[in-house]
Parts: structure tokens; sequence; C-alpha cells
């Protein structure tokens, strides 16, 4: 019987570009994103996977966006959305100006769940964190 690793790895190269990463993860793209995959085990008999998908980048933390992220965390149905600070490097021409980072991130328990429902669990998930990412950048300067 193959583990959950390896099903997700073949479950989801029927329907998404994924690549196997060196520590046993993997990273898919899906639709202008791209996500880490990995399952985790917790305790004997219990495997979580584990899934990061990066939703945008260096996004300016304007009152707009900040006030977007934080309601699409308070929204979201699948998994929790994080947003990550970072000061840009100061200029000669101007000063140091805060960006952010999106990451949606999901855990929940693999096994029990039929390939079919596995991957249209990750699908729904990785579809959620589209519709953030498009929440939060429609009209983003």
């Amino acid at each position: 019987m193959p583990s959950l690793q390896q099903r997700l790895a073949s479950i989801l190269r029927d329907v998404l570009s994924v690549e196997q990463e060196p520590d046993g993860a993997l990273t898919v793209r899906h639709n202008g994103t791209f996500a880490s995959l990995r399952v985790v085990s917790i305790a004997e008999g219990l495997e979580l996977v584990s899934l990061t998908q990066i939703l945008a980048w260096d996004l300016p933390l304007t009152r707009k966006i900040r006030d977007r992220a934080a309601k699409q965390a308070r929204d979201v149905n699948f998994g929790a959305v994080t947003m990550l600070e970072k000061t840009a490097v100061k200029t000669a021409a101007k000063t140091a100006s805060k960006t952010g980072d999106v990451m949606l991130r999901y855990n929940f328990p693999g096994a029990g769940l039929s390939d079919d429902a596995l991957r249209t669990l990750i699908l729904l998930v990785l579809d959620t964190g589209i519709q953030v990412r498009d929440a939060l950048i429609a009209g983003a300067p």
C-alpha cells in the first residue's frame, strides 16, 4: 500500500504541475500560485497533510490591503490566512516602506479519504487560496 505522500503525488499529477522536493515535500502550481504539501506524522496512525500556499508577495501594506487581509482571514472556510510583514531596504531617494507576503495554511488528516476525496479537498483549498488572492489584489496599487 502506498504511503500518504506517495498517494498525494500520484493523485495530484493528474490535475496539477507537481514537483517532488529533495526533502519529500511536493510543490504544486495552481492558477498563478504555488503550494507546498507534506505529510506530517503527529502520532501513530495519525498523519496530517500540511498545505502552505503562497498567495501574494511583496504587497504594499496599505490600510486597504491590511483590511482586506483581515477580512479574508475572518471569512475563509479552508485554512488560515497569514500575512508576514517585511520592511523594504531604504534607498537614497526614499524611506523604507513595508510590504507583505500572504499565505494560506491548512492541515487535515489524510487517512480514510479516498483518492478522489483527497484530490477534491486539496483542489478546494487551493481554489480558496485563489479567491483570497483575488480579493487581496483587486484594485491594489
